[in-house]
């Protein structure tokens, strides 16, 4: 392990641990959040007697958990960079357990009408706001922990949160449809999903509390460069960086929607399948994409990162053309391999991302800059995609014009990268201050 010079190895491991847990367990909400909207809260929150506008409306709040992001990195990206990583994603930690399992208390449409409905936009909105102010901070954590030259590794551990987090709530959802009739757990075994995510707090606030601040934030506060305004600075002074930063999560999050949320409509209404074999077939990319990560992290500090997200992103684009006539006859087994070969590709895309992200801004606007990339992707990318997918099967009843949509996702991302650049690896803070220095 190659830490930050003078940062003690045992650090570098906790900051790591920090930065995988918090964003596994918010990802663990919205994954949680996910099935139960593709195969259940259209039942309990929106009934209308139609299955469709039932389902488009579960998915429209999984949308507004996207939309809520932007405000999330506004305003603790910028804290980020003026009072620290550390302090920040304690708060957006507690901020997502909460709403998780509130969400988990909820009364159902039956129950109390309309206002269920209104309820559960509230605190998916707070989940949202949660994980906009928290990815850009957790990459940070590991990645500022790290040596510069390993940015791709160490930034990846922020990124192995979903793919966990995902297999996590997938396995508990599958675990509670095996153990309860299905009366059972509609009734009340999906709230056990949620109520979970107290577990993963705890866990989580027990790491992060324990952590320093950042050796590269110590430098920017001992050399009183800490910025007054960072969102403004960064519209001014690095508009290409958050432009690129935007687009190159484009395709991975359209990908992510259709592979890990559209895909279990599509199964169930398309395919006649169960919704047992789909969340079977996303566990089993997901427990796939754990070690990917990583990988994909190291092997982009090897070779150019760019050219990495290139391949990644054509193979994306390409992908649906491929699966969508395989899966035609409904066999589980090439379902799940086409699920696995697609989460594959997002990991080439998604291993290396926080390092392509995070090293476009300048230090001391990095949790910003890469907060307002990363939440303003979503709502481009991931947030209306499985709302578009919905609706263009709908419209036109073939699965082609999905791939036509990932493929202008992917044209998008390629763009991001074209305005993109490869930093110098002294870019970064180059030793932390002596310890007697250090602020508080």
């Amino acid at each position: 392990m190659t830490a930050h010079p003078g940062v003690d190895k045992r650090a570098l491991r906790r900051a790591y641990t920090a930065s995988l847990s918090g964003t596994a367990l918010e990802y663990y909400d919205f994954a949680a959040y996910s099935v139960a909207a593709a195969t259940l809260f259209g039942d309990l929150f929106f009934p209308s007697g139609d299955d469709l506008a039932g389902t488009m409306a579960a998915f429209s709040t999984y949308a507004i958990g996207y939309l809520a992001r932007p405000l999330g990195g506004i305003v603790f990206g910028r804290l980020g960079d003026v009072i620290g990583r550390k302090k920040v994603l304690v708060h957006t930690l507690l901020l997502a357990g909460v709403a998780t399992f509130l969400i988990g208390l909820l009364p159902t449409y039956a129950s109390i009408g309309g206002a269920a409905a209104i309820l559960l936009v509230v605190l998916r909105f707070a989940q949202g706001v949660a994980v906009g102010g928290e990815w850009g901070g957790a990459v940070l954590l590991s990645s500022e922990y790290g040596d510069p030259k390993r940015r791709g590794l160490w930034a990846s551990a922020a990124q192995i949160g979903p793919p966990a987090g995902t297999l996590l709530a997938n396995g508990v959802i599958a675990l509670l449809g095996w153990v309860l009739s299905e009366a059972a757990y509609e009734s009340w075994g999906w709230r056990v999903a949620f109520l979970l995510s107290a577990v993963l707090v705890a866990f989580g606030l027990w790491i992060r509390l324990r952590l320093e601040e950042t050796p590269v934030f110590k430098v920017i506060a001992e050399r009183e460069e800490r910025p007054k305004a960072p969102v403004s600075e960064v519209v001014k002074n690095e508009r290409r960086a958050l432009v690129a930063g935007i687009l190159v999560r484009v395709a991975p999050d359209v990908t992510y929607s259709l592979f890990t949320v559209f895909v279990l409509t599509y199964m169930v209404n398309e395919l006649g399948m169960s919704k047992a074999q789909g969340s079977a077939a996303v566990m089993i990319g997901s427990a796939v994409q754990l070690g990917l990560m990583p990988a994909f992290g190291a092997l982009s500090d090897r070779m150019n990162r760019r050219k990495l997200y290139l391949y990644g992103t054509i193979a994306a684009g390409v992908w649906p053309f491929v699966f969508f006539p395989m899966v035609e006859g409904g066999s589980f087994l090439l379902l799940a391999f086409g699920i696995v070969v697609a989460l594959v590709i997002h990991a080439a895309l998604y291993g290396p991302q926080a390092a392509l992200i995070t090293e476009q801004f300048s230090p001391r606007l990095r949790y910003t800059g890469s907060s307002l990339a990363y939440t303003l992707a979503g709502v481009i990318g991931g947030a209306p995609a499985p709302l578009i997918l919905a609706a263009l099967l709908n419209w036109l009843g073939s699965w082609w014009i999905l791939g036509v949509y990932l493929l202008l996702a992917a044209a998008l991302t390629v763009v991001g990268l074209w305005l993109s650049r490869d930093p110098a690896d002294d870019e970064d803070v180059a030793a932390p201050v002596p310890e007697e220095k250090v602020l508080s």
